[in-house]
């Protein structure tokens, strides 16, 4: 890349507007201030996929620091048009995780803090205690499901409701047919709900969204 494109880029400033594969070709040229904004961007997505996948914060966090340590080395190979970043992100993320899975057999533990249940309501108002803490035991419930399913099922689950992915960025992720992702999902979503129907006396309804397991 030329000097003065690279100082082009360096000029026009970084907001919410830029692109995010326009970041990305500005990390793969060494643009320091697009890779912040790249991370400040989409470091959440990554820990959220990686963190319901491995159950834990600290694996979790250790993800987000090797994936993008791969974006700062292998940026270049983002092929724009046939994933979005956000996409290729979660991509490496899951080579990371199944990585780690496949070396610590023992990462079935959710350790995940519940910074769901703050006192307040969305309106302001107070919450009520009883009301909050069987939220908390929901949403704790559901995390757990959620890690007890098979790890192939887990990655169509935590991409399609979790991260809401479409399935066409999903069977990219995961490498396979979208109408594979559509029955995984479909198997998924089934034995979710057999399993949160087992494990409490007042089953949780699935109702999987981005929003659903903070």
């Amino acid at each position: 890349m030329n000097t003065s494109y690279r100082e082009d880029m360096a000029a026009a400033p970084l907001t919410d507007r830029v692109p995010d594969d326009e970041l990305l070709t500005r990390v793969a040229a060494g643009d320091a201030p697009a890779f912040t904004e790249l991370f400040r961007r989409r470091q959440p997505d990554v820990f959220r996929f990686a963190v319901h996948m491995t159950g834990s914060i600290a694996t979790a966090e250790d993800v987000v620091q090797e994936v993008f340590l791969i974006v700062m080395r292998d940026g270049a190979r983002y092929e724009s048009g046939r994933a979005t970043v956000a996409s290729w992100l979660c991509g490496i993320a899951r080579n990371c995780v199944r990585q780690r899975l496949d070396r610590d057999r023992r990462l079935t533990s959710v350790d995940v803090a519940n910074d769901d249940c703050e006192p307040g309501s969305e309106a302001g108002g107070p919450m009520d205690p009883l009301a909050g803490l069987l939220r908390a035991e929901r949403i704790d419930t559901l995390r757990r499901a959620v890690q007890t399913l098979p790890v192939t099922y887990r990655e169509a689950l935590v991409l399609c409701d979790l991260q809401e992915l479409s399935y066409r960025d999903a069977a990219e992720v995961l490498g396979c047919p979208v109408g594979t992702v559509r029955s995984r999902l479909h198997r998924a979503r089934e034995m979710l709900t057999a399993r949160l129907w087992a494990s409490s006396r007042s089953p949780v309804p699935c109702v999987m969204t981005k929003g659903a397991i903070p």
